[in-house]
């Protein structure tokens, strides 16, 4: 077991029930073992223009040979035309954890 097959994926959306909707979806095609919401307030250049806006961030734990199926659904149901979606390698991380990541984010097609 190698930290470096894990990742936390980032990614936010304005609604919710949106972040709801990505979580399920996500967790049912098992590409996340846990995932996280929580409420933040953003601020950011937005086509020249300084913008600020209550959002979801979802903090997506996943293995790495996940990520191109999760960054694809990710893409395809996101509300955004730019969304953020950030894959942040893990260092470390105990045993028993990682192992029940391993478990949780096994692909079901094999």
């Amino acid at each position: 077991m190698n930290p470096t097959d894990y990742l936390i994926v980032h990614t936010t959306v304005d609604e919710r029930s949106k972040a709801e909707f990505l979580a399920r979806t996500i967790l049912e095609a098992c590409l996340g073992a846990c995932i996280q919401i929580i409420s933040i307030h953003s601020f950011y250049r937005w086509e020249g223009r300084l913008e600020s806006a209550d959002e979801y961030r979802l903090e997506i734990k996943t293995r790495t040979d996940r990520y191109d199926a999760l960054q694809a659904l990710l893409l395809h149901h996101h509300p955004y035309d730019t969304p953020e979606i950030l894959a942040i390698p893990v260092v470390g991380g105990s045993e028993g954890y990682l192992r029940w990541v391993d478990g949780e984010c096994t692909d079901p097609h094999h």
